[in-house]
C-alpha cells in the first residue's frame, strides 16, 4: 500500500484554476470540494465548473460532494469526468444502491464520514466502497485545525479493512500538513487531501512530494 497525495483545489486560485490545476501535476489526484451552501454552509462550484476541470487536469479528479440530495446529483459528476466520487453518508438515502451506480458508471465509489459520525455502520459493507473518507475536520472550508478524535475512526477501518482482505483505500481530508500527515498515515490512512499545505508552499511539487514520502515512511512502518 502506498500513500496518495490529493491536494485541494479549494485553496487554489479560482481565478487561475487551470494554472494552479498544472502546479499540482506531481500529485496523484486532484481533489475538488462540491459544496451547495445547504448541507454545509458554503458555496463552491457545480458540474459545468467540473467537467472542465476534468478536462483540463492533468491528474484525474477526485470528486468530494458536499451536498444535499447525493442520490440524485453523485452520478452527473461521474458523467461530467471524474474519476472518483465521493458522496456523504448523511446525504445519502440509499448509499449502497448509489455506489453500486457510480462504479457502474465507471469510477470509484466513495463515502465521507462529517468528524462525529460513527463508523461502525459501514463496517459490515466495506466491499460496496472503493474508498472510505473520514473528516478530519467540519466540512465546509479549508484551513482548519486538525481533530485528534478523528484517528480512532481511521485505526478501526483500517483493521476491518485487513482483517476482510479488502482494497479499500482510506482518505483523510482536513487539516493535513507536515505536522499531521505521518500521525494519519500511522493510523491507515492512504489517500490524503492537503489544500492550504500544499498551495501555501513556496515549491509546489517539493511539498507533494515530502508529504508522500513522509506518510508513505509512515505507512511501511505499521
Amino acid at each position: 500500500m502506498r500513500a496518495l497525495i490529493s491536494p485541494s483545489i479549494l485553496s487554489a486560485d479560482f481565478t487561475n484554476l487551470e494554472r494552479d490545476l498544472h502546479r499540482i501535476a506531481r500529485a496523484d489526484y486532484a481533489h475538488v470540494d462540491v459544496m451547495d451552501n445547504h448541507f454545509v454552509p458554503n458555496l463552491t462550484i457545480g458540474l459545468p465548473v467540473v467537467k472542465r476541470i476534468a478536462e483540463v487536469s492533468p491528474v484525474p479528479i477526485d470528486v468530494h460532494l458536499m451536498i444535499e440530495d447525493a442520490d440524485r446529483w453523485a452520478i452527473e459528476y461521474a458523467q461530467a469526468g471524474a474519476a472518483s466520487v465521493t458522496f456523504h453518508a448523511e446525504a445519502a438515502q440509499a448509499p449502497v444502491k448509489l455506489a453500486r451506480e457510480l462504479r457502474a458508471a465507471g469510477v470509484r465509489a466513495s463515502i465521507a464520514l462529517r468528524p462525529a459520525t460513527p463508523v461502525e455502520p459501514l463496517l459490515d459493507l466495506l466491499d460496496e466502497f472503493d474508498m472510505v473518507l473520514v473528516m478530519t475536520v467540519e466540512p465546509g472550508f479549508g484551513g482548519q485545525k486538525f481533530i485528534d478524535g478523528t484517528l480512532p475512526k481511521v485505526r478501526r477501518l483500517r483493521s476491518a479493512i485487513e482483517e476482510r482482505g479488502l482494497d479499500t483505500w482510506i482518505q483523510v481530508d482536513g487539516g493535513v500538513s507536515r505536522s499531521t500527515v505521518a500521525t494519519v498515515a500511522a493510523a491507515g490512512a492512504n489517500m490524503l487531501v492537503a489544500g492550504s499545505a500544499v498551495y501555501g508552499a513556496d515549491d509546489i511539487a517539493a511539498e507533494i512530494d515530502t508529504l508522500r514520502s513522509m506518510a508513505d515512511e509512515a505507512l511501511s512502518a505499521r
